[in-house]
């Protein structure tokens, strides 16, 4: 009975290894290579399957997955011959288990060897100031070139990254004192371009101010001389119509009788004025003949009315 017991067991456990050996159960976004008697067989993809116990195994396991590797710090020199600390990170994905096995031995410390290889060279054909610049364009080259390095690996370069660019301390210094240089002049350029828009403006107000004055007189002495020749305008106007009434007053019945009493009456009268004034008079001779000086005015009087009704 124990004898049965034991060969029981022995069989169960016999089972449980035939199972194991057996059965393969492939995680998603995984793939198995399999090999039979130490030649390549297969690849299996997500999913259970059946091997052959004994003849068949599980040779390697590989990630569909994209993985990062970090691309340790190296050193670099430019075109210049400044030497420099870079490192990077690299993005890449197998997208063929059976050539990331047997293509190359070990994928990952070839794709990170050959992106330093790729870094150093493409560094050392541009200048110090143009490598902070091209930081796309180094990272390009450095995928361009694994990329075609990688395709008999099974792999394939997704991008590289530089994260960090240490130039030397000296370099750094100068750098700096450089960027220094530049800041202070592009401040004095600054302050040089205000003043001169300064200059400029306050020269374009002074000539708008100039010509507004100018302007400004130059109206007001039109206008003066309108004013002046719309008086002489008035005056003259009413020195015409006060003739005209002195004319029509003259020629009117009566007329001349009154002028001649309104001239002898302001002769008198000015003459009185006279010699409240002053003691001292020069008289005319004939003073006491009024009515030949009332005669004079009155034909002074008649010649002008002449001339007006000519010139009408």
């Amino acid at each position: 009975m124990d004898n049965v017991l034991i060969g029981v067991v022995v069989l169960v456990a016999f089972a449980i290894v035939i199972l194991i050996k057996t059965a393969v159960v492939v995680d998603q976004q995984y793939e198995y290579v399999i090999e039979r008697l130490g030649k390549y067989r297969t690849t299996l993809e997500a999913g259970f399957h059946i091997l052959i116990p004994f003849f068949d195994k599980v040779a390697y396991k590989r990630s569909l997955k994209e993985e990062s590797i970090d691309i340790p710090a190296q050193t670099c020199i430019t075109a210049d011959n400044v030497t420099m600390e870079i490192d990077g990170c690299l993005y890449l994905q197998v997208i063929n288990s059976r050539l990331s096995a047997y293509g190359i031995d070990n994928y990952h410390f070839a794709v990170a060897q050959l992106a330093q290889t790729s870094l150093r060279s493409a560094i050392g054909k541009i200048t110090l100031d143009n490598t902070f610049e091209a930081r796309e364009i180094l990272n390009r080259q450095v995928v361009e070139a694994l990329d075609e390095a990688s395709q008999n690996w099974g792999v394939k370069v997704l991008r590289y990254e530089i994260k960090d660019i240490q130039p030397p301390r000296s370099v750094l210094e100068a750098m700096e004192k450089q960027m220094k240089a530049e800041r202070e002049k592009r401040a004095e350029i600054a302050k040089s371009e205000g003043e001169r828009q300064s200059t400029i403006n306050r020269a374009e107000g002074e000539r708008a101010e100039a010509i507004a004055r100018s302007e400004g007189e130059k109206m007001r002495r039109i206008n003066e001389a309108e004013g002046q020749a719309q008086e002489i305008l008035k005056v003259a106007e009413a020195t015409a119509e006060g003739i005209r009434q002195v004319a029509a007053a003259l020629s009117a019945p009566g007329g001349q009788d009154a002028a001649n009493l309104e001239v002898a009456k302001k002769y008198l009268d000015q003459f009185g004025k006279l010699a409240k004034e002053s003691n001292t008079m020069i008289l005319p001779a004939n003073l006491t003949d009024v009515s030949s000086m009332v005669a004079t005015v009155m034909t002074t009087l008649e010649h002008t009315r002449k001339i007006e009704k000519t010139a009408g």
